[in-house]
């Protein structure tokens, strides 16, 4: 197997940029001679001629036009890489806050890549509900929370609109049940709209399970002892979404924002904040 020296590429480009070896080693702080050694290496492993070598200015020859757009890439990836590694302006830490209903498929995914180009930057992951998140956003507590809202707050972005779906066990039938037996977290923000819908819908219901925990909800609703309020796509496996066309109203749709990424780690928070906004387009 062949090897590239990064070195012999940087020579190759800078004199493909100035049009000559002096004034490339004078850019790269070479003598002369070093920089046509290199070149003649550069030639030799990849067997033709790179450089046109008739006139006063050295110009590209096909094969060294072919050649001078990988190593203008791989250069650039080496000193990103080395930047990134050992930069001090990519140590630090970010907070983020992710609704805990929302935190899969995207976010491990934004942070398994995040780490991989800031390896010295730390994400603190905060997995709390809506209402607390944006609370410790306004303490300054957090750097980027994203929200599952029915509206956009001030200085925030939508990422995406998902329905909000019934969700029972598979094949269950609690649902058909009356009252409607309901199971939410106490601070769960979907609790009062679905509890809003179903009254104006004159259908009765009743809060069957009440916890703090959202494992206490799941187990219930599984066991077929009430319904609960997810997102699309967000319910777990082992629970349904009830079909459309039974008697229970439509929930609408929520909001997922994101707000902040103006922290002191600017550059690096921004960072973070695109790979989610790209992280949310792809889903």
């Amino acid at each position: 197997m062949r090897n590239l020296d990064i070195s012999v590429l940087r020579s190759f480009v800078a004199v493909a940029q100035t049009g000559g070896v002096t004034r490339a080693a004078g850019f790269l702080n070479l003598t002369q001679s070093a920089v046509s050694m290199q070149l003649k290496r550069l030639e030799e492993l990849m067997g033709q001629d790179l450089l046109d070598r008739s006139n006063r200015k050295i110009s590209l020859t096909p094969a060294g036009e072919q050649l001078l757009g990988y190593a203008r890439r791989m250069v650039e990836m080496n000193d990103e890489m080395f930047s990134r590694l050992t930069d001090h302006a990519f140590e630090g830490e970010i907070t983020l806050g992710v609704p805990h209903d929302i935190v899969y498929p995207v976010i491990p995914r934004v942070l398994q890549r995040f780490n991989t180009e800031y390896p010295r930057v730390r994400v603190l992951l905060n997995s709390l509900y809506t209402s607390e998140l944006k609370r410790m956003f306004q303490r300054g507590e957090c750097d980027l929370i994203l929200t599952t809202e029915p509206e956009l707050g001030e200085g925030g972005e939508t990422l995406k609109e998902l329905p909000l779906r019934w969700i029972g066990a598979p094949e269950g039938s609690a649902w058909k049940q009356t009252p409607l037996p309901l199971a939410h977290c106490r601070n769960c923000s979907f609790r009062t709209g679905a509890q809003e819908r179903l009254d104006l819908a004159q259908i009765g219901w009743q809060q069957a399970v009440e916890s703090d925990n959202d494992r206490t909800i799941e187990a219930t609703v599984a066991a077929d002892l009430a319904v609960t309020v997810m997102l699309e796509g967000t319910e777990p496996q082992h629970l349904r979404q009830i079909s459309a066309g039974n008697h229970l109203p439509d929930l609408g749709v929520q909001k997922i924002n994101l707000y902040g990424g103006t922290s002191a780690n600017g550059d690096v928070t921004g960072h973070l904040k695109e790979m989610i906004r790209q992280g949310y387009r792809a889903m």
